[in-house]
């Protein structure tokens, strides 16, 4: 999830298909969209990503665990496109508007998994270094600072802690570099520097980019600069910013959709003939109903007991006092019911949702974890920015809406 702008009230959403939710694609049955999904390391997830272009790009010791190699052989050139909040399950609900997209999807696309939480800090991360969030540290939208009561937001994050404390592991870009790959990140130009982009991107040149075509421009420069190895990765974060605001398939969703599909037409047409393009995701969304939503800080037995809550508002991270472990999640258990599961820290890593988790990053997950299920979130009125209470749509949870990602391959 970016980090919204204070905006308007939301927009209605767009129509809805009839017995589904206006966040499901036409066609898709509500069930299987909201089951839930186990992120697929190690062949099949958003981690797999980067190892796999740099094994097209003949980096030593890089695994493809995408089966690249064959499809993309004599490329050396590779541009990585995230499309922040383009899920598999929103793809057919775009295609009416994005027919580049629709027809890549139909061709050269296949669903991956991003990882756990569905969330845009953690999968940014993720896709830097190829690791879990388990591995990397980035656990979560925001997390508690072990040691202390503040909580970090990932996407506020100035510096402190420092990334490479914090996120301790070396990127794929990084690594590339080293074994004379030229590399470029491009983005926008306010997120440079940020402990975000340290974290997930340190290694590489940065290029601030304004804008869908300053994006297209840039990246196609980068990627035809030079004559040896290169790999350029790119964000666009429109389709969430407005799912966020209005709602999967309003008219401002489409709006953006048209504008990403605009892009990719360009970067498609642009590339150069032993260059291949990876268009990905960091997450799904969907629409949380106005009487699906439970209010922390307005509900004292959703507070009786607890320190620090962090997360987002379909994932919680509950940090508790001493002792009151068992009685908080009675509590939660109670308000939420069949809405969420209440987990214990160690449930949580045990379901192998982060990967493996070292000792020093398992207290940046709260001593309970509490997962919605279904349409279902948890915002914290009073705690949190009110634009959280204002979004029409959310992710982080894993349902197959937000865990299920695309992956299109398109040679020059």
């Amino acid at each position: 999830m970016t980090d919204p702008a204070p905006a308007p009230d939301p927009a209605p959403a767009g129509q809805p298909v009839p017995g589904v939710g206006p966040s499901c694609a036409p066609g898709v049955d509500e069930v299987p969209f909201l089951a839930p999904v186990v992120p697929a390391y190690g062949g099949g997830s958003l981690a797999d990503v980067l190892p796999s272009a740099l094994a097209v790009l003949g980096v030593p010791g890089a695994v493809d665990l995408l089966g690249l190699t064959a499809e993309l052989a004599g490329v050396r050139r590779v541009a990585v496109l995230l499309v922040d909040g383009l899920g598999w399950y929103q793809i057919p609900a775009a295609a009416p508007y994005a027919p580049t997209l629709a027809g890549l999807t139909a061709t050269v696309g296949k669903p991956l998994t991003c990882g756990f939480p569905s969330t845009t800090p953690t999968s940014l991360v993720t896709l830097g270094t190829g690791v879990a969030a388990g591995a990397h540290g980035v656990l979560g939208f925001t997390l508690r600072v072990p040691g202390t009561d503040r909580v970090l937001n990932h996407i506020e994050w100035a510096g402190d802690p420092a990334p490479l404390r914090w996120q301790p592991v070396t990127t794929q870009l990084a690594r590339a570099r080293a074994t004379g790959v030229a590399v470029t990140v491009v983005s926008r130009p306010e997120f440079g520097g940020t402990g975000l982009t340290v974290a997930a991107n340190r290694g590489a040149d940065y290029r601030g980019a304004a804008g869908v075509d300053a994006l297209a421009a840039t990246m196609l420069a980068a990627l035809s600069a030079g004559d040896g190895p290169t790999l350029v990765s790119g964000y666009h974060p429109d389709v969430d910013r407005h799912g966020h605001l209005s709602g999967v398939d309003s008219v401002p969703w489409r709006t953006a959709v048209t504008e990403l599909d605009g892009l990719l037409a360009r970067l498609v047409d642009g590339l150069p003939p032993d260059a291949a393009l990876l268009v990905t995701a960091d997450h799904g969304q969907l629409d949380v109903p106005a009487g699906h939503r439970f209010d922390l800080d307005t509900n004292p037995r959703l507070t009786d007991g607890v320190r620090v809550v962090a997360g987002e508002p379909r994932v919680r991270y509950l940090h508790v006092a001493p002792g009151a472990t068992e009685d908080v999640r009675a509590a939660w258990a109670g308000v939420l019911g069949p809405a969420a599961r209440v987990l214990t820290r160690d449930e949580a890593v045990a379901t192998g949702w982060f990967g493996p988790v070292p000792e020093e990053h398992l207290s940046r997950i709260g001593d309970l974890v509490v997962v919605c299920n279904g349409r279902y979130a948890v915002l914290a009125s009073r705690a949190e920015s009110p634009v959280l209470s204002r979004l029409v749509a959310f992710h982080g949870a894993d349902t197959a809406a937000e865990m299920t990602i695309p992956l299109l391959t398109v040679r020059g």
